[in-house]
């Protein structure tokens, strides 16, 4: 049973799919340090930079996720969790923000 699961996951990767998910991966880590060279704070709106940080970031989790750790071909119960954890940090990202925005001015800005 364990070696037709074996097969059966090197049909789904090979070679050039982990390749492109690496191309995809670094491209992603150079257009971070891209944008992080703009000022998009003082042009778009407080925290633009940081939300485009995280948008990619957050894209290349995903890929990390799915195909490095083959959830995309999982059952769905290892779905269940890994959405699961995805909501739990949108909580916690919404309970830092909160924490964020409702802070007067004080030391720590600028």
């Amino acid at each position: 049973m364990a070696e037709h699961h074996e097969e059966h996951q090197h049909e789904h990767m090979n070679i050039p799919k982990y390749v492109g998910i690496f191309v995809i991966l670094v491209a992603g880590t150079i257009l971070t340090y891209v944008t992080a060279q703009w000022d998009l704070d003082g042009t778009l709106f407080a925290g633009a930079n940081t939300l485009l940080a995280l948008l990619i970031a957050f894209t290349k989790m995903t890929f990390v996720m799915l195909f490095f750790m083959h959830v995309y071909w999982s059952p769905k119960l290892i779905w269940l969790s890994a959405v699961a954890s995805f909501f739990w940090l949108a909580i916690m990202f919404a309970y830092t923000m909160q924490d964020y925005l409702t802070r007067g001015s004080g030391v720590f800005t600028t």
